[in-house]
């Protein structure tokens, strides 16, 4: 039987066309454009197979979702063994899954943190930060990074970037003002007013290719925030859980926020879980109105049993040495690379959060899709193309890294071959 007839290739070529009628439209056709036709079949750890058996080494991991990698034996268990006995819950009643997940956050999370909420989405996250930071200082505005991004329901879309909430005219132009990455004076204007609820930021934008933060900035904002009466909200849903070497991202920099979201990893990729933590004075709704936020499937007790388990591998000492060791022999390498290839111009790197920068406008795309044919994926920034996103997991090996340099020494000579 030829490949064209096999039943792998149709069953690829049956779920392009279901996503292409039914779901995704222009992603489908984004991607196949983009010569990245993937349809994800097989994972374990930190590889990814096509359904035509195409290994991909992940360095995408969904945004940091696998964090610890696809169906993480551990995570697993405690996921089968718990479902013999618990399911959703009822998020109306008390939970022990939720409060030992809320009391291990308030334990591991950085300053006077203590009350949490739970969601199913960092979107959804962010979006009950900026109505908690609203109540708690009894303003409406919202100051957030150009370049970030926090998700696109509710109001986070018009945080920070918000070309997609004006394009569901949902974007509120006197509520949410955005300011330029790493300028504390652009921040203070924005600040000065005191007619600002709080102020959303993302420790490393993400989608604008994990810009580094100047040193001194990320402390500056606290220190504006504290003047001028508004909320630091630290947006963790990619930069926490053990991935700059530090259990939380903002603790490298000193920085003790008033409210920190967590997301994506809290998962572990196997149950949909985030979380909003907040200190006593900010929550203090929590005592004064018990249903002012309600979500049925925030906080799912099969959902708070993976996510405490997270909690304790991330915040293992041997594991954030684990990170540390990656993070050098990463970087190491990196270092090597650009100094044999002239089409990769810079590296910014906190830890295992790496964003490679590239000499041409697309050339995140390109490099993403040379990776791909060379069976690795990772991610273009949306907001920075000329960065790639380079996520590499928690519990890498060397050999993984080994095997990933090589990769990528390959493909950037692949990219310069084409643009010679």
């Amino acid at each position: 039987m030829s490949e064209e007839q096999s039943p792998t290739s149709t069953q690829k070529r049956r779920t392009l066309d279901l996503c292409r009628e039914y779901l995704m439209p222009a992603r489908v056709a984004a991607w196949e454009n983009l010569g990245v036709p993937l349809v994800i079949g097989r994972r374990e750890g930190y590889r990814i197979w096509d359904v035509d058996g195409h290994e991909l080494l992940d360095l995408h991991l969904n945004g940091g979702t696998f964090n610890l990698g696809h169906l993480h034996p551990e995570l697993v268990e405690v996921l089968r063994a718990d479902l013999e006995n618990l399911d959703i819950g009822n998020h109306h009643f008390p939970s022990r899954a939720r409060g030992e997940l809320a009391e291990r956050l308030a334990r591991l999370t950085p300053g006077d943190l203590h009350y949490s909420v739970f969601v199913p989405s960092g979107s959804e996250a962010n979006d009950l930060a900026i109505r908690v930071a609203r109540r708690a200082t009894g303003r409406r505005k919202t100051v957030a990074l150009e370049a970030a991004f926090h998700g696109r329901s509710g109001l986070t879309a018009a945080a920070g970037r918000d070309d997609m909430a004006k394009y569901f005219l949902a974007d509120y132009p006197g509520e949410f003002v955005q300011v330029p990455f790493n300028d504390l004076a652009a921040m203070e204007s924005a600040l000065a007013s005191g007619e600002v609820a709080g102020v959303l930021m993302e420790t490393m934008p993400a989608t604008y290719g994990f810009a580094v933060p100047g040193d001194g900035y990320l402390r500056g904002v606290k220190e504006l925030c504290e003047r001028f009466g508004s909320l630091y909200i630290a947006d963790e849903v990619q930069t926490g859980l053990g991935r700059t070497g530090h259990l939380w991202g903002v603790e490298g920099w000193g920085v003790e926020p008033d409210i920190l979201v967590t997301g994506k990893g809290l998962s572990g990729g196997l149950y949909p879980m985030a979380a909003v933590v907040m200190t006593r004075k900010v929550g203090a709704w929590l005592s004064d109105q018990g249903w002012a936020y309600v979500s049925t499937f925030g906080g799912a007790e099969l959902g708070c049993r993976v996510a405490s388990r997270v909690l304790d591998i991330c915040s293992r000492t041997d594991v954030l040495a684990s990170v540390r060791h990656t993070a050098a022999r990463v970087a190491k390498g990196l270092a090597e690379l650009r100094s044999r290839h002239p089409f990769l111009i810079g590296v910014r790197q906190r830890g295992v959060v790496i964003g490679l920068e590239t000499a041409a406008d697309l050339g995140g795309m390109q490099l993403s899709r040379a990776l791909y044919r060379r069976g690795v994926w990772a991610m273009f920034s949306g907001f920075a193309p000329s960065v790639l996103q380079f996520k590499v997991g928690l519990l890498v090996d060397d050999a993984y890294c080994d095997l990933l340099l090589e990769r990528l020494d390959a493909a950037l000579g692949d990219v310069e071959k084409e643009i010679a």
